[in-house]
């Protein structure tokens, strides 16, 4: 070991500036450590012989309080120097009601259960994320060219599917251009019709719009699927191959096990670690999805601790038995995600199956004004969601409320109806008198001398003995000539009516002309017409669904109150498809709508989406409202945007082609030991598990 010269020089000025007592201690100090040794082993040991019974006691307190200090010391030491953290491990068991047919991107669409399964094992080009934003996933950027037109995605290195096979430009191509064929048959198609998708390179794809469209970033979440799989199965065994079940994914789990009892049932799919997943690894290695015929064997499951987490798919259950049933247990979370969506009853407004009562304004006015909307949400889902009184949902996207909102009040209602011409009735239905025009009508005056046409019908009513008698027009002649003896069958109907016909002016006789009042009177005995009454009848029709049968049960009774009658029809959700909603053959319809994480309500109430496969589900037909969509589509700016559909807002609320019910927001049910699940918006259901990688069981202190 070296010395330091110059330090030591250094130091001994600094003690020489000391004062002479400190000097003489520093001194004394240095004297005795330069001859202390330290104990040797041995002398320890025999250290409690001679060591008097009190010194031991000593010294044994004091080892303790120096080892419990020190302990003490370096514990606080590490706690205060490391956080807990996320520590990969454990298994996460989620229960879902029904069986999964389609782990395919481009099918899974049909069905929540399916959706579930493809959001753990696929990736997309894009995600979203829990802030409410759309993210790179598979591309690594993106490029806007032609002013919107043109998106070109460039993917990340390094992209692999769970079997080792890179993820290229061509695996893009084939999902896109599979979706649009509509040999394919799926749902998907109508979000991709008229985008060109091209290569441009390995790793580099452009698609080409028509127009600008603001939300195309949301149609880049579309799962892929790998061409060197489904490459070489035809269209007519797509939906039939094995690989719907067993896929080669590309998200942050791959399928390990899917076991089926005796009936084929899926009782269970395991997932584990994709070892190519191109994103940050979840902690939790294993998740098993265990499908459940009944919400019941759900509960049963739960309460049986055989999983660790399961949503509702019946949003009414979270008001029922069940759900207090739950609500009496302290090991779990319930998270309340929201969703854009909301749930409606859509006026037809333009088929020929519409209700021409329904094309009034005053009528819809009316019913918008007698629906309670908070008892919905209170009796449907005990009020976890939100009233919705606006398409566009401002409350989810931030944007303004809309200035005219139908609050409930149903007398109002009740007066508007009257004012329509809507009475009510004994039996409770409102009507509403409609007086038919006759079949013919006396316009001329008629003398002797007259003929043709109105002559005829003269004689053939003075002739007739059911209507007049057989003293009026005893010959019942029907020249078409206006002679004699139809001038006295006149002068004996005038004095049949004297109080309507002659006294009016005065005449004690009748005068055989065909003059006003005389008209009038041959008008009304001639071609009697009975009055028609309309009555305030509705038929509602919707889906075969729990949920939509109870609100729809409700709304009968709150419209009943206005003297409105309505018939409820339920149809299967195969059949309400494809031959009521196809063919708009409904007066009114109760369904749902979905919005993206960005907003485009053009496809539910564009003027040109009346007929399918567009959703414009009432026929409404706005110019003005026409405009504002294709302008917020088109824009790239989102203040604009905002502007644009706070607008279109404003005119459709006015018009009043629906009555807007309420959005629901969707619970999801998790063991308290589950960690990492973060508050988000959802587009759909399947989205609860957008941020499964930071999910956790366990943890661990790091520094």
């Amino acid at each position: 070991m070296k010395l330091n010269h110059k330090k030591i020089v250094k130091r001994s000025e600094k003690i020489a500036d000391f004062p002479e007592t400190i000097r003489y201690k520093i001194d004394q100090f240095k004297y005795y450590w330069a001859r202390f040794k330290w104990p040797r082993l041995k002398q320890w040991k025999k250290l409690p012989q001679v060591s008097t019974k009190k010194e031991k006691i000593s010294f044994a307190v004091f080892l303790v309080i120096f080892l419990f200090s020190l302990s003490y010391l370096s514990y606080s030491f590490y706690i205060s120097n490391t956080e807990v953290v996320p520590a990969k491990g454990g298994e996460y068991k989620e229960g879902v009601v029904g069986n999964p047919r389609f782990i395919n991107p481009i099918y899974s669409d049909f069905s929540d259960v399916d959706r579930d399964a493809v959001e753990l094992i696929f990736s997309g080009l894009m995600k979203y994320t829990p802030e409410g934003k759309i993210v790179p996933d598979l591309a690594e950027r993106i490029e806007t060219e032609e002013e919107g037109k043109k998106i070109i995605v460039h993917l990340k290195s390094d992209l692999f599917w769970s079997d080792g096979k890179e993820i290229t430009a061509d695996d893009i191509i084939f999902t896109v251009e599979k979706i649009q064929d509509p040999d394919y048959k799926s749902s998907l198609r109508t979000n991709w019709l008229g985008i060109k998708v091209e290569k441009i390179s390995s790793k580099t794809v452009s698609f080409t719009l028509k127009k600008p469209f603001s939300a195309f970033n949301e149609r880049l979440t579309l799962k892929i699927i790998p061409k060197h799989i489904w490459g070489e199965i035809a269209p007519e065994n797509f939906l039939l191959s094995l690989f719907n079940l067993k896929p080669i994914s590309s998200g942050p789990y791959k399928i390990k096990e899917l076991k089926q009892n005796n009936e084929g049932f899926i009782g269970s799919l395991e997932l584990e670690l994709n070892q190519f997943y191109h994103g940050k690894e979840p902690y939790i290695p294993n998740i098993t999805l265990l499908f459940f015929e009944e919400e019941e064997d759900i509960l049963k499951a739960w309460k049986n601790k055989l999983i660790n987490g399961f949503s509702l798919t019946s949003l009414e259950k979270v008001s029922d038995l069940s759900y207090n049933f739950l609500s009496s247990q302290e090991n779990f979370n319930i998270y309340y995600f929201p969703l854009p969506r909301y749930f409606s009853v859509f006026f037809n407004l333009n088929s020929k199956n519409g209700s021409e009562v329904l094309k009034e304004e005053k009528i819809r006015e009316a019913i918008s004004y007698g629906t309670n909307k908070e008892e919905i949400l209170q009796n449907i889902i005990g009020g976890k969601g939100k009233i919705v009184d606006s398409p566009i949902l401002p409350e989810i996207y931030g944007f303004n409320s809309p200035e005219t909102i139908y609050e409930f009040d149903q007398e109002k209602a009740k007066e508007i109806l009257g004012e329509a011409g809507f009475k009510e009735t004994e039996r409770g239905v409102r009507e509403r008198e409609i007086k038919e025009l006759p079949p013919f009508e006396f316009k001329s005056t008629l003398k002797i001398g007259s003929q043709g046409e109105e002559v005829t019908e003269l004689q053939e009513c003075l002739a007739s003995d059911e209507l007049m008698g057989p003293d009026i027009y005893p010959s019942g002649k029907v020249t078409g000539y206006f002679g004699k003896e139809t001038e006295q069958a006149v002068i004996n109907f005038q004095e049949k009516y004297y109080q309507d016909v002659l006294k009016p002016w005065g005449f004690e006789s009748g005068t055989g002309l065909v003059v006003r009042t005389t008209r009038e009177k041959l008008n009304e005995v001639c071609f009697k017409t009975d009055n028609k009454y309309t009555p305030l009848k509705f038929t509602l029709k919707t889906a075969e669904n729990e949920l939509l049968i109870k609100i729809a049960e409700i709304l009968k009774t709150q419209w009943k109150e206005l003297g409105i009658e309505i018939e409820i029809e339920e149809y299967p959700i195969s059949q309400l498809e494809n031959e009521i909603i196809k063919t708009r053959d409904y007066q009114m319809f109760l369904f749902g709508e979905s919005l993206g994480i960005i907003p485009d309500p053009y496809p539910f109430w564009h003027s040109s989406q009346k007929k399918d496969p567009g959703l414009n589900l009432t026929g409404y037909e706005n110019q003005q409202v026409d405009e504002t969509l294709e302008k917020a589509r088109e824009t790239l700016d989102a203040k604009e945007r905002a502007k644009e559909l706070q607008e279109f807002q404003e005119l459709l609320i006015k018009d009043k082609p629906c009555v807007f019910l309420f959005s629901p927001d969707y619970l999801h049910f998790i063991s308290k030991e589950i960690k990492g699940i973060s508050p988000k918006i959802i587009v759909d259901p399947s989205k609860r598990f957008m941020d499964i990688e930071n999910w956790y069981l366990k943890t661990k202190r790091a520094f």
